[in-house]
């Protein structure tokens, strides 16, 4: 299974706040940008998911912001599986611009149904190995 997967983001002029930075909120952004395409990687199918009434909800997310990114920086988003139980996902992600590290996070996906409830995460659509 793949643990991790990396992409590239430039920083579009209509994510930059007042002072030229990243808008905070936009991170958020880019994490989900990193997270879906790493289930993507791994074989994962939101579509197929959500057609069966099964759905990924953040339960938890941690950013720590250490420096800022501005309009045009290109950065790398590095996003890795940090730990997998029957029914969550925790990802890990770094957020760099060459060898600077702009922030970093945490998060936490609880599988749920249609009406809030917790799912076990169905391992055929997703081809993940769950603790126990």
């Amino acid at each position: 299974m793949i643990q991790q997967h990396t992409i590239t983001i430039r920083v579009r002029y209509s994510e930059t706040d007042a002072m030229g930075f990243l808008h905070h909120s936009n991170y958020l952004s880019y994490f989900e940008v990193g997270r879906t395409e790493l289930f993507r990687e791994q074989g994962g199918n939101y579509r197929r998911m959500e057609e069966l009434g099964l759905f990924f909800v953040v339960a938890r997310i941690e950013v720590k912001y250490r420096r800022p990114a501005r309009y045009d920086d290109v950065l790398t988003l590095q996003t890795s599986i940090a730990r997998v139980t029957p029914a969550k996902l925790e990802h890990d992600y770094r957020l760099t611009r060459g060898d600077e590290v702009l922030a970093e996070a945490h998060s936490v996906l609880a599988c749920v149904n249609r009406s809030g409830e917790l799912q076990r995460i169905p391992e055929d659509l997703v081809g993940l190995t769950s603790e126990s």
